[in-house]
């Protein structure tokens, strides 16, 4: 008897203890960052490539043809204006001069020579004593003369002139590059012979261009009388190779006069300070440029954006801390955001991700957390 209850007993505890082992412990719910759906002026900027040149890029050219004697400058280095550069072989050119200063000196004995003979000959045509021929053949042989003197000076001022360019100086103050030529180095004048550059780095222009499309559509946004984007030149951003921010900000200095035909883009130039001489002339940039203003636009952190397939989807927070999935239609990015178009509205609280553990109808703890956009998040208070 007793063994026929003590079986069933043993029994009804082990079953007891299994039911145990097979309960599931209960979730907590996740404790999630939350923030508030921010409103506010946006001012959205498009990028545009672009290269930066000097504020002048001026090419030294030989202006006569000689030998190459000495390079009196350090290659990258600042140099001023007037400051001898180059030296070309003068000798060549200082023969000219003295060749020009004899063959002056020859008209100038021809010319004393002819006006005496003329200042003679006009007393004696008056008393009929020489002929009025002859009066007519020296005045004409003193004007000759005269004439002579004046070319004669100007090929010896052309000579002069010729042995000047040997000596090249700097047109301005800046920074000279690399030399393209060396010491011994034969050159002549034209287009095609370039030394050098100097470039005056104290401003720096960048060029970039704008398709004929967001041109129109810029240019008669700011005729419009209400326009926001007035002044819109006067505050140009840019961004060096590295992807940091340059500190100054540039102006739109002109816009070119026509579209280029074989682009359908119109180019820009926007001036830069540099005042430590960061930028140099044939650099690759990104120019910012506020190409549109929105008024009180919704914008939300784009880490808080789930894209499946084309949809955009965010956690909205609900009553009794539940989430529910919210499509939403983004507009353009705005630093670290979006700018929601439709889907959410002023006061709407977003989860801002982070765990593939959450979804539709979960219940969270919500930790409210603070957010600008291009700031980092402030410390969160619940």
């Amino acid at each position: 008897m007793k063994q026929a209850y003590f079986l069933p007993a043993l029994l009804s505890v082990f079953i007891m203890s299994s039911c145990k082992k097979e309960a599931a412990p209960e979730m907590k719910p996740l404790e999630i960052a939350v923030t508030q759906v921010v409103e506010q002026d946006v001012r959205l900027e498009s990028e545009y490539t672009g290269q930066t040149f000097g504020q002048s890029d001026i090419q030294i050219n030989p202006r006569v043809d000689g030998l190459i004697e000495s390079l009196n400058f350090k290659e990258g280095s600042v140099v001023t204006k007037g400051q001898l550069l180059y030296t070309i072989d003068p000798l060549p050119f200082r023969e000219k001069v003295h060749q020009a200063e004899g063959a002056l000196a020859e008209v100038e004995a021809k010319l004393a020579r002819t006006k005496s003979d003329y200042d003679m000959m006009a007393p004696l045509a008056k008393m009929n004593a020489v002929s009025q021929r002859e009066l007519i053949a020296a005045k004409e042989a003193y004007n000759a003369s005269i004439a002579s003197i004046k070319a004669s000076k100007a090929n010896l001022e052309a000579a002069r002139i010729q042995l000047g360019y040997c000596r090249i100086v700097s047109p301005i103050t800046g920074m000279i590059g690399i030399s393209k030529v060396r010491v011994g180095d034969y050159v002549r004048p034209g287009a095609g012979s370039v030394l050098n550059t100097v470039s005056d780095l104290g401003d720096v222009r960048v060029r970039f261009t704008l398709s004929e499309q967001e041109f129109l559509r810029i240019y008669r946004e700011i005729n419009k009388p209400d326009s926001n984007l007035k002044g819109i030149g006067q505050s140009v951003t840019l961004k060096l190779s590295d992807g940091s921010q340059y500190p100054q900000i540039g102006k739109v200095s002109f816009a070119d006069r026509q579209i280029d035909p074989t682009t359908g883009a119109i180019t820009f130039e926007a001036a830069f300070p540099n005042p430590d001489k960061l930028l140099r002339p044939g650099q690759y940039v990104k120019v910012g440029v506020v190409t549109d203003v929105r008024k009180d636009a919704l914008v939300i952190p784009q880490r808080a954006v789930i894209e499946m397939q084309g949809i955009y989807q965010v956690y909205v927070l609900g009553d009794s801390s539940k989430v529910q999935m919210q499509i939403i239609k983004p507009g353009p990015s705005y630093k670290d955001g979006y700018v929601i178009e439709d889907g959410l509205k002023t006061g709407d609280k977003i989860a801002m991700g982070g765990t593939s553990l959450l979804k539709n109808g979960s219940v969270i703890v919500p930790k409210i957390t603070p957010w600008q956009p291009g700031q980092v998040a402030t410390s969160a208070t619940k």
